[in-house]
């Protein structure tokens, strides 16, 4: 069956991200026996006429559509991103009649409300790369698709997805299907997952709801021998969108010895969890060419810490800090502040502890973006923030009682004295 997969984001919140996902699924359905074609409107200025233009030469039995944000997460000043995406299908509607199926990590956090906003025949929630060549099988026999593990129809109760157990069984891209060639191309950073799942149980994150909570891991040569191969067309920087690189520490040891061994010449980002950091550790991703860290420690007050449920305190914060520093590898930090313990008194805290770190950059959010079936999202419901009935897919933010007039100015007047906070 000929299937076009679209990536419908065209949003560059913070750097210009390629669709490794989608990609996944069309590698996916190849190695299944069906026809995949992959279209990326980021980089497409008129998104109607590349969509008409694709779907009128490939005629696809069947189209799915990746959605990667449903909004840009800005309290200030929010912006819901799902209008155009709906304007994606309705063109999609217009030109074939195509089945429509929905995925994606924005979806699968909304498979319901988005299903039913979007207008589209069905969605995947979570990974696809088995069950979508497993359904594109049944639309090709004309056979019942309900029942499919992750597979939501409007109208109907969903059934229990899966997760993939052994990652290794699931295909990589070939780069020439989602890499572009376009003139500055090798300048871009090209995403690599080795791991999915997060067990850390923060209190306002999505991860469960997109990956799960088990981590499953790739092996690392078959994983280095995807990035050598991808560096063989002359891409250097990498970076991993694992949402722990460093857990578990034997792990990330591992890949980094595996990258190294192999003699690649490359340029890795990564974000790091700051609990089990050691300087082994340290100096394997040094070797590895890692030359950039996203240190999220969210706050440097342990009592906001501790309502984030994080696993840290802020002086091991500091140590890890301190060690990747030493290592001369960059360091972003990030503070996302306002959750349910701050006060002003927490925020003066973490203020401080940021100038301590002497980072190379520090980005601040302010109010924390609530998403369904988290603990932030309960918190909110018990204070007359949200109503239980909703269903989130409209962004709504927290910001702890007291805090809404003061700390956004606070922030703006800590910013006007420090070139590298965003």
């Amino acid at each position: 069956m000929r299937v076009l997969l679209i990536s419908a984001n065209t949003e560059r919140i913070s750097t210009l991200p390629l669709p490794l996902g989608l990609a996944c699924i069309a590698a996916a359905c190849r190695k299944a026996g069906h026809e995949a074609a992959l279209l990326n409107l980021m980089f497409e200025g008129d998104t109607d006429s590349a969509i008409r233009e694709r779907i009128e030469g490939f005629r696809p039995g069947v189209i799915g559509i990746s959605v990667r944000n449903i909004d840009n997460q800005d309290m200030a000043r929010p912006r819901f991103l799902l209008s155009p995406v709906r304007d994606i299908v309705a063109a999609c509607r217009r030109l074939c009649d195509a089945p429509i199926v929905l995925g994606g990590a924005g979806y699968s956090i909304f498979p319901e409300s988005a299903l039913q906003y979007l207008r589209a025949d069905m969605g995947i929630r979570g990974e696809g790369e088995a069950v979508f060549p497993a359904l594109l099988e049944r639309l090709a026999k004309g056979a019942e698709v309900y029942g499919l593990p992750g597979l939501y129809l409007p109208g109907r109760p969903p059934t229990g997805r899966t997760f993939a157990t052994n990652l290794d069984d699931l295909p990589l891209p070939e780069p020439e299907l989602w890499i572009p060639t376009i003139s500055g191309s090798r300048e871009l950073w090209i995403p690599v997952q080795g791991k999915r799942g997060c067990p850390m149980g923060c209190c306002f994150c999505s991860t469960k709801r997109i990956e799960g909570t088990q981590i499953r891991r790739r092996s690392p040569e078959p994983l280095v021998t995807w990035l050598e191969k991808i560096a063989s067309y002359g891409f250097r920087d990498f970076g991993f969108v694992d949402n722990t690189f460093n857990i578990p520490p034997s792990y990330a040891k591992g890949l980094c010895r595996a990258i190294t061994a192999r003699g690649l010449d490359i340029n890795l980002w990564c974000i790091v969890y700051s609990k089990w950091v050691d300087r082994e550790l340290v100096e394997l991703m040094a070797k590895a060419g890692c030359s950039e860290i996203s240190l999220g420690f969210e706050s440097g007050s342990d009592c906001v810490l501790n309502g984030y449920h994080k696993r840290f305190k802020a002086e091991e914060v500091r140590a890890v800090a301190r060690m990747f520093g030493k290592a001369r590898i960059m360091r972003r930090g990030f503070l996302l502040m306002g959750g349910p313990a701050e006060t002003r008194e927490t925020v003066e805290e973490s203020l401080s502890f940021a100038d301590s770190l002497e980072l190379d950059s520090l980005k601040i959010t302010v109010g924390i973006r609530i998403y369904p079936e988290t603990e932030l999202a309960a918190i909110a419901v018990k204070q007359g923030i949200i109503a239980p009935q909703d269903d989130l897919l409209q962004p709504a933010f927290y910001l702890a009682p007291g805090l809404k007039d003061w700390l956004p100015e606070r922030v703006a007047a800590y910013k006007t004295s420090r070139s590298w906070v965003m």
